[in-house]
């Protein structure tokens, strides 16, 4: 066998190697799968955190579901549990506000219908919860965010500051190419507001945000290694300039301050994996993330080496 045929051999068993240890992580990837679920609302796709359902007598944990998001509505603290959405680029247009805030339509009488005066002289926000920005495409779209259910009292340092600083650096992430699953609710009580009605305000208000790059199959793709971002911050005033990465913590954190279970529809196994991590507040993949891209670059430069190789060896006299 002549040097040149000997060579030939090598590159193609060196394509062979890389082939198969890029392709075998790929597949330990995707092993984590999740039991068939029909979604039927994107908003929620990950799970009901509460439970809650659309009994009328069910008035601590009522359902309210929109295309722009869906809620859990708590009647006695007369605002949102917690609220959710998926956010990807083709959400976000240039609407502009109209400040058209209301009392929500969806919550039948004997239910609290918080109105946007019932802020006045309590030096809070009417603190969206689903942002508007989110809903920017249309102008229904963006008006539904000014739902009085989607508010909760908030801080002008939080609402206008540190919290928008979340907001925002999200709606980024869809510029690089990435969706999100995103809810977020308050708990505690800090005093009572309100002029007709009374609305409490929380202590804290937290944000669990799970990222994915654009694609199908959003709930076959969530995998142990999947990014989520939790964040549990304290409403209150003096936190402007406090960057948003400083109030990090983990999902399960979260869950044991509220009671709620988040992402049910997926396996415990993966669960505990992005339930009990901290994000590092980038997005540069980290861990066997990183190794995953690296392979795939490895994996391209050899068979494009070896590509080039071959067709010089090609046309060498024998």
């Amino acid at each position: 066998m002549t040097k040149r045929k000997i060579f030939i051999l090598f590159i193609i068993l060196l394509i062979a190697i890389a082939s198969y240890i890029y392709n075998r992580y790929q597949e330990q990837e995707n092993e984590e799968e999740i039991t068939e679920y029909v979604v039927t609302n994107v908003n929620i796709a990950l799970g009901n955190p509460s439970n809650a359902t659309n009994d009328p007598l069910n008035k601590e944990n009522y359902l309210i579901e929109k295309p722009q998001y869906v809620l859990s509505y708590g009647n006695s603290n007369a605002g949102p549990n917690w609220v959710s959405w998926h956010l990807e680029a083709s959400d976000i247009g240039d609407t502009p506000r109209e400040e058209n805030f209301h009392p929500e339509e969806a919550l039948l009488e004997g239910f609290t219908r918080v109105l946007p005066s019932d802020y006045r002289g309590s030096n809070y926000d009417r603190g969206h919860l689903c942002n508007a920005k989110d809903r920017s495409k249309t102008r229904e779209d963006i008006d539904a965010t000014f739902s009085m259910a989607n508010m909760l009292p908030q801080t002008p340092d939080l609402n206008r500051q540190v919290w928008e600083n979340l907001e925002s650096y999200c709606r980024n992430l869809t510029k690089k190419g990435d969706e999100m699953y995103i809810i977020t609710g308050g708990y505690g009580s800090k005093e009572i507001i309100g002029n007709k009605n009374k609305i409490n305000v929380p202590t804290n208000c937290w944000k669990v945000v799970l990222v994915l790059s654009e694609g199908d199959d959003d709930l076959k793709r969530i995998n142990s290694k999947t990014r989520v971002i939790a964040v549990d911050m304290p409403n209150e005033n003096g936190i402007s300039k406090i960057p948003w990465r400083d109030y990090i913590t983990t999902v399960r954190d979260i869950e044991n301050k509220t009671g709620y279970n988040f992402f049910s529809v997926l396996s415990k196994e993966i669960q505990d994996a992005i339930e009990t991590k901290k994000d590092s507040g980038s997005r540069k993949p980290e861990g066997l993330a990183s190794l995953s891209r690296n392979l795939k670059l490895f994996h391209s430069e050899i068979v494009g080496w070896a590509t080039h190789t071959f067709n010089y060896l090609s046309i060498l006299p024998q």
